[in-house]
């Protein structure tokens, strides 16, 4: 152990109470954990990517990372704090007690601890790790992102050559390591579609820089850095020391987190996390790059591995990569029900069950009118919101929203009432267009069942449908039949019981065939 950070470990060299001092090593920093606050001080290095080689250069580094942390984490970076030296040796400098600059060693980010099992990555490890976390995971990402700055025009951050550089490098990096001898027939292949992928989403990348997706980002938001506390999911431990690393498209960001949920064979949950963003942040567009960036950060990973000496992990990264940058099959689904049938249920255990997107009329509705999903717009009945015309624009946002991310190789669940013939033909209509499998997934309950559900949800009043018993009752009143030549293309799913529902939505995935895909991808993670 470095000897200055062995001295560290000596309780007394602590401004409060210690007894016992740990120590975590990565290859650019130490953090010691000393009674209820962790210390991290910053390595004297010079690396390819960062320089943390002068005194200087780790104060400012220290500063930033105070600074950036904050954003996510402000309960648990506190302070930057000199290491002095005194007559018994280093020790953290006492709040506001002053000491001569000849004394000044070094400095470290002074943080809160908090507890070991509170790392989103252990509860994974434990399964642990449920639909809640995820749910909670997503939205702290997606208010995240809306609160951050977009690049300055002046900047190259986000460029395509900006983001093509880092995903190609990591190929050359990786075979320069004598431990990838024997990869390069796997190695080739990822390569190559990445390549392909930079030189075919070029001008996407730069029209999303100009779109001004391209942000402040945290810059290594995994599952090791996401820490449950009080219940709340808190980002922390952002990339400090290269502004090119965290200046990115938020889709990269998300990316990273779908992925590593993904390699701990989590797919559900993947799945739950991205929809339940792509809900909050209404990003669906963003959906044409997704891909390139899971392959991106998983050959990260398999990098890492690599640096650590993990051939298994390695080789399963790798693995990984190529199974996600395959297409999914091009699919649209059309839930079909009256209010209260359970559809938006089964379109939430479908997607997560055979890996797909989902967009709801009574989120982007709302979205239209600029309101958040959760707000109750007092419309009347075939007013405001629920305008004839107002229902068209929400159906033709669901349509633009589906046939993008069938383009990029997406399975789609369009969730919303579709009792009208015309609207379940223009979303068929789109299927055909885009050579995608269309499915009308028809969900049915009894009467009664649909005036219970219809007023427990009113009461509790926190659904994104606002549609209460008078709108029920007119779709009764006017209830009319698939047609015959529809019921080809219908898979009927009971939902009067937790049974039913289950057989349904299997029913639904191997119609679809894409069970099979959701079982590929966990196989090859690591």
């Amino acid at each position: 152990m470095d000897p200055f950070i062995a001295a560290l470990r000596n309780p007394v060299c602590y401004p409060h109470p210690v007894q016992v001092v740990e120590v975590l090593e990565t290859h650019i920093s130490w953090v010691l954990l000393a009674g209820e606050y962790a210390y991290k001080v910053k390595k004297p290095v010079r690396l390819p990517f960062l320089d943390f080689s002068t005194l200087e250069a780790r104060q400012r580094f220290c500063e930033e990372e105070l600074r950036l942390n904050r954003r996510t984490a402000p309960a648990l970076y506190l302070d930057v704090v000199p290491i002095v030296q005194a007559p018994r040796g280093p020790v953290l400098a006492a709040p506001g007690k002053l000491y001569a600059p000849a004394a000044l060693l070094d400095y470290a980010v002074k943080m809160r601890r908090f507890a070991d099992g509170a790392l989103a990555e252990t509860l994974a490890r434990r399964g642990a790790l449920g639909p809640v976390h995820t749910d909670a995971i997503a939205r702290t990402i997606a208010q995240f992102h809306a609160s951050l700055p977009c690049t300055a025009a002046s900047d190259t951050f986000g460029t395509a050559a900006q983001v093509s550089g880092p995903a190609l490098g990591n190929f050359d990096q990786i075979g320069a390591l004598p431990a990838a001898a024997g990869a390069g027939d796997r190695l080739a292949p990822l390569r190559a579609w990445t390549a392909q992928e930079c030189e075919r989403l070029a001008a996407v990348f730069e029209a999303r820089r100009d779109a001004g997706f391209v942000r402040e980002c945290h810059g290594d938001l995994h599952l090791g850095n996401i820490a449950f506390i009080d219940g709340r999911p808190t980002p922390f431990d952002c990339i400090e020391f290269d502004p090119a690393l965290r200046w990115i498209d938020v889709m990269s960001e998300v990316a990273f987190v779908v992925m590593d949920l993904h390699a701990h064979r989590l797919g559900g949950l993947a799945w739950r996390l991205l929809n339940a963003w792509l809900e909050s942040s209404g990003d669906y567009e963003g959906m044409s790059v997704f891909r390139f960036y899971l392959v991106y950060r998983a050959m990260v990973r398999a990098k890492v591995a690599l640096l650590r000496g993990d051939a298994a992990g390695f080789d399963a990264y790798l693995a990984l990569a190529a199974s996600l940058a395959r297409h999914g099959r091009a699919a649209l689904l059309a839930m079909h029900g009256f209010s209260g049938a359970g559809k938006t249920t089964v379109a939430q255990a479908l997607l997560e069950r055979i890996g797909a997107l989902r967009v709801r009329s009574d989120v982007e509705r709302k979205r239209l009118h600029g309101l958040a999903a959760s707000a109750r717009s007092a419309s009347a009945l075939d007013a405001g919101l629920y305008a004839a015309a107002a229902s068209e624009r929400t159906y033709a946002r669901l349509a633009e929203c589906a046939a993008g991310a069938v383009r990029a190789g997406y399975p789609v669940i369009a969730d919303a009432a579709f009792l009208r013939r015309g609207e379940r033909d223009r979303f068929r209509d789109v299927a055909a267009g885009l050579g995608a499998q269309f499915l009308i997934v028809s969900c049915e309950a009894g009467d009664a069942a649909l005036r219970q559900r219809i007023a427990a949800r009113a009461a509790q009043a926190r659904d994104a449908s606002e549609a209460e018993l008078p709108v029920l009752e007119r779709q009764l009143a006017s209830r009319q039949k698939l047609a015959p030549d529809e019921a080809a293309v219908t898979v009927r799913v009971n939902t009067e019981s937790d049974a039913s529902l289950r057989l349904g939505v299997e029913s639904v995935a191997q119609r679809l065939g894409l069970a099979q895909r959701q079982a590929a991808l966990a196989a090859a993670a690591p």
